[in-house]
């Protein structure tokens, strides 16, 4: 696990004011196995296993007594020192948006003067997170080191709002699941002046009394791949990096080439990879990987070096069949000479839900923590710098909501085709004639619905959402359901009626705070993004190799941004992600494709699902038996097991909410076990966050 962390204080040197209140002794604290980038009087610390390359602070000349002006980036960065140096005078004059416009994924810290800014991404990967402290402002780009320092405890509610609206961001606010510690929204700066704090956005927003221009599809799309290309060069181009040292080679193994030999050992190959799943994204990051023309030093132009190959990672799960098509699709993408391909074949062992009982602490609970050992079996066979295609449906595909963004902007033409497509998949049934008008008339009704609306209605019905939740057998009823401000996930049926009734306060509290309301289809596909992002970020910490970076392009800034020019009209086409992605790489020269590139497999992800609950179903009870959940008041354990029990014959409940429920008990049980700190010093915090493993009473509502 890698993060940054500074303060900012009023005091001339903040390293001794953490001890004012104890007597004003002098004594200091920092964070455990740092490095110093800068020091008082508002210090900042690199800490975790970075790269040489992925620190670059840069500095600029300043006349005498003029304010201190420097620029800390930490990450893959593709900027140039020249730049980096450039963006600093920007950022002087406050356009922060150039810390931001740079290749690659990044943060960047800049400090003018006491005056600091601190810029998220717009997807939400790579966050930031504040706290006040001792007078001042801590930041740090995790949220688990803060509240070690301010010695936090739980935040129930913040919990049960991440269960009951894990993709509305009005019911989660900027609060995380520690007291005190607050997080930055995506596409915002953070800005300290001598221990005060500030949050402005960095990004233009659309107005919703005139229509944004319509944008050429021909000229987004190119777009969308100049930033796609930027983003790989910048990982290409960066320094490679060796494992660091691995147990020795047992020898030769019967059955077991070196490449396995080295996977069981758990180390990352030298060199660049990515994965190769047959789908668009993966495909399409190791086509270009693998034949980005223009770089310094390579073949005839070609490749991700001179005689190098990339390394294309096949997972191939024996435990469930219908995957034959993608992992042909896989094979015939790579006979490319230029890409080395190893398949992994796993059984039960990487399954959903496979090792629970063996996972590392994360930042925060997501869903992905129940694969954590399915990824990281895929990604021991892979490279020291690995590319994933993380981040492209959500950044590339409609959300169902845009469909009434189409409306207010009079385009109902455009509707024909998805809704369509809807009907189509919804199978000859005396249901699917009437689909066209019911998803016309959904959206119509979202298109004429306020945002204050939209969010009071979402409040009244959320405290019934475990007694009356939506049927989402189809795709069709999925869109429905989607067509809305704010909708109730997976999880919320299973919560207990105090958790959602204080989730709908939040709601209705949201509903009448001032806000740069967006249209209801944009609003929805960003917070869809964000949540993508961030269980991104919790799988990177869960599935961590050591000596590895994942790098997920598809979630860059210059990316998201140049997706988020594609006009509606072909986002919401079916098919859109498949094509555009095509064209993406027809201007890159990659023209020959397998036959059904780009079909989506979500059915076959349903099933493995299904049979990893089923495997797991013993140790899963065991979790419920008692769990911490229930002691917070979110949860009935008797009702959480029966809908394990129910999942695993086979009944149609939604597996992400169950999904979210396991994830959520387990971080729990993971933090309140935990030991250690994130600080020393003599005067470090004397407890850990949620010392001694005390879950906080759940709250009464007062009437």
């Amino acid at each position: 696990m890698r993060w940054l962390v500074g303060w900012s204080s009023i005091a001339a040197s903040f390293g001794t004011v953490g001890a004012v209140g104890n007597g004003g002794e002098g004594r200091t604290v920092h964070p455990v196995g740092s490095q110093l980038l800068w020091g008082d009087p508002d210090p900042l610390w690199a800490v975790g296993d970075w790269r040489p390359d992925e620190i670059r602070v840069i500095g600029v000349a300043t006349p005498e007594g003029a304010p201190t002006a420097r620029l800390a980036v930490l990450g893959c960065c593709g900027a140039t020192d020249e730049q980096l140096r450039v963006g600093l005078l920007a950022a002087r004059g406050g356009a922060m948006r150039h810390l931001t416009a740079w290749p690659g994924s990044y943060t960047a810290v800049v400090q003018i003067g006491r005056r600091i800014t601190v810029a998220g991404d717009l997807a939400g990967a790579r966050p930031v997170f504040h706290t006040p402290w001792a007078g001042g402002t801590a930041y740090a780009t995790a949220a688990l080191p803060l509240a070690d320092l301010i010695e936090a405890q739980l935040d129930i509610g913040h919990l049960a709002a991440l269960l009951a609206c894990p993709e509305t961001p009005e019911a989660l606010g900027d609060g995380t699941p520690y007291e005190g510690v607050r997080r930055v929204p995506p596409g915002h700066a953070l800005i300290l002046r001598e221990g005060s704090r500030e949050i402005t956005g960095y990004e233009a927003v659309a107005s919703l009394a005139v229509a944004a221009p319509q944008a050429d599809p021909v000229h987004a799309v190119e777009g969308v791949r100049d930033a796609l290309v930027e983003a790989v060069r910048a990982r290409l181009t960066a320094p490679r990096h060796a494992p660091e040292s691995m147990p020795p080679d047992p020898g030769p193994v019967p059955g077991m080439g070196p490449a396995d030999r080295r996977a069981a050992r758990g180390g990352p190959v030298a060199g660049i990879g990515a994965d190769l799943s047959g789908g668009s994204a993966s495909a399409t990051l190791a086509l270009l990987a693998s034949g980005l023309p223009g770089l310094p030093g390579t073949l005839l132009g070609h490749g991700t070096g001179a005689g190098e190959r990339l390394l294309a990672v096949t997972f191939n799960d024996l435990t469930t069949r219908g995957n034959e098509d993608e992992m042909e699709r896989a094979r015939s993408i790579a006979a490319n000479p230029r890409l080395h391909h190893v398949v992994v074949a796993a059984g039960e062992e990487a399954l959903p839900y496979a090792s629970l009982e063996t996972g590392a602490l994360t930042d925060e609970p997501a869903p992905s923590l129940v694969l954590a050992e399915r990824h990281r079996r895929r990604l021991s066979a892979g490279s020291a710098d690995h590319l994933v295609g993380t981040g492209a449906r959500q950044v590339l595909d409609a959300h169902p909501a845009r469909l009434a963004d189409l409306l207010m902007d009079r385009r109902r033409r455009h509707l024909l085709r998805p809704v369509a497509a809807l009907t189509k998949a919804e199978g000859p049934t005396a249901h699917s004639l009437f689909v066209p008008l019911t998803v016309y008339r959904a959206a119509r009704r979202l298109a004429r619905t306020s945002y204050r609306t939209g969010l009071e209605a979402a409040a009244g019905l959320l405290p019934d959402a475990n007694r009356h939740a939506p049927d989402l057998a189809t795709p069709a009823d999925a869109s429905l359901a989607a067509l809305a401000w704010s909708r109730p996930g997976p999880a919320a049926r299973w919560l207990t009626g105090e958790a959602l009734a204080e989730v709908s306060v939040r709601l209705q509290e949201a509903a009448i705070r001032p806000t740069s309301v967006q249209r209801p289809g944009e609003a929805r596909a960003r917070a869809t993004l964000a949540r993508a992002a961030a269980d991104h970020r919790i799988l990177e910490q869960a599935a961590e190799i050591r000596s590895q970076r994942l790098h997920a392009p598809f979630l860059d800034n210059q990316v998201v941004r140049a997706a988020r020019a594609l006009p509606e009209s072909l986002r919401v086409q079916p098919g859109a992600r498949a094509a555009i992605l095509r064209r993406v790489l027809g201007g890159a020269g990659i023209h020959d494709l397998p036959p059904g590139w780009g079909t989506p497999s979500q059915a076959t992800s349903t099933a493995v699902t299904r049979t990893g609950l089923r495997t797991a179903l013993p140790e899963l009870m065991a979790l419920f038996d008692a769990p911490l959940l229930a002691d917070a008041g979110l949860v009935e354990a008797r009702v959480v097991r029966k809908a394990l029990r129910a999942a695993s014959e086979g009944e149609p409940l939604p597996l992400d909410g169950l999904a979210d429920l396991a994830s959520t008990e387990l971080w729990l049980r993971r933090l309140v076990t935990r030991r250690g700190t994130c600080w020393t010093g003599t005067a470090a915090p004397r407890q850990r966050a949620v010392a001694g493993g005390v879950i906080p009473a759940r709250r009464t509502l007062q009437p």
